[in-house]
């Protein structure tokens, strides 16, 4: 028996297709467009799925293969199902339906998902979690911790973060947007390296590639004393939430209070009206058990508070 969708591999013939259903989906960022996703394709290979019905594209999963495991694509840090605004729970459970038998014949043994975080939601879109449990009957196989705050009500921060925004503008320090990542980037990677002896997921090359074809959605701030780079803030801008990329500060930028200055115009005054701040995950391992504690007790100085992301898997041939 048929079933309701047309189940169709990505193609590069399918870009501009693919990039006006991410604009007009209930849960699309710009992270799903494909200059952004394929700046990277060198390291992945592509497996994403598009999902038609009667011609009429209702969903799209980023993915890609590795062996015989298909993953909600690994370049990306969320990225399940992307939905349409017709797609009703309904129609998604047929999908997942559909999706087991469709991995199947690809002798796919795995799937490995990765759930979008619903502040991200432009509207209500888990409909897949609910797929998920009772079609799949898929296992969490990890859960990070991430820590965001509520813009339009929310908590005061705490004595110690309102007193570094007063010693950083005590110390002279400026804030403002650049274009120059180079200065932070050094930043960035000396304290990476010192700390946990790794360096940033992007190399200067590329965050300057992608902020040169997303320059609204990818913004540097900088924190400046005579006129040396002393701390600054990544930001992802998505509709609904303005995420905390990369954030770093110097040890002297850290004692004059670089960080919460640069936050307090962010969130206080650049980005006051936007619904979300995400600062990101506070994790240090694969399945999230690992909590960095002073990272998120740093987060929750702001009036931060927790959000999970989630990853989760299952055997197509079990179902």
């Amino acid at each position: 028996m048929p079933g309701m969708f047309e189940i169709v591999r990505y193609t590069a013939e399918k870009a501009s297709e693919w990039d006006e259903f991410i604009t007009q989906s209930k849960n699309g960022t710009f992270l799903f467009l494909r200059n952004y996703m394929d700046y990277h394709a060198d390291r992945f290979q592509d497996f994403s799925l598009m999902f038609y019905a009667k011609g009429r594209l209702l969903a799209v999963l980023p993915a890609n293969l590795r062996g015989d495991v298909l993953y909600s694509h690994q370049g990306l840090t969320y990225g399940g199902l992307i939905s349409g605004e017709r797609l009703t729970v309904v129609d998604t459970i047929s999908l997942f339906r559909e999706l087991n038998d469709f991995v199947r014949d690809k002798a796919i043994s795995k799937v490995v998902y990765k759930c979008i975080p619903w502040i991200y939601h432009r509207l209500a879109a888990e409909e897949d979690l609910y797929a998920l449990y009772h079609i799949c009957h898929a296992t969490m196989v990890a859960r990070d911790f991430a820590t965001c705050i509520f813009l339009p009500k929310h908590l005061r921060w705490e004595r110690v973060r309102r007193r570094g925004v007063v010693r950083a503008q005590q110390a002279g320090l400026i804030v403002s947007r650049s274009t120059d990542f180079a200065p932070f980037w050094q930043v960035l990677t000396d304290n990476l390296t010192t700390k946990y002896g790794v360096r940033p997921v992007h190399t200067l090359q590329e965050i300057e590639l992608l902020h040169s074809r997303f320059p609204d959605n990818i913004i540097l701030y900088t924190a400046e004393k005579d006129n040396v780079v002393v701390g600054g803030v990544v930001l992802y801008v998505t509709p609904q939430v303005v995420h905390a990329q990369y954030s770093s500060a110097t040890p002297e930028g850290k004692r004059l209070g670089a960080m919460d200055f640069l936050y307090s115009q962010i969130m206080g005054v650049d980005y006051a009206e936007y619904p979300y701040f995400d600062f990101g995950r506070s994790t240090d391992n694969a399945d999230g058990s690992s909590l960095n504690e002073p990272l998120v007790f740093q987060k929750e100085g702001y009036g931060g508070r927790g959000l999970c992301y989630d990853i989760y898997e299952w055997s197509p041939c079990s179902v």
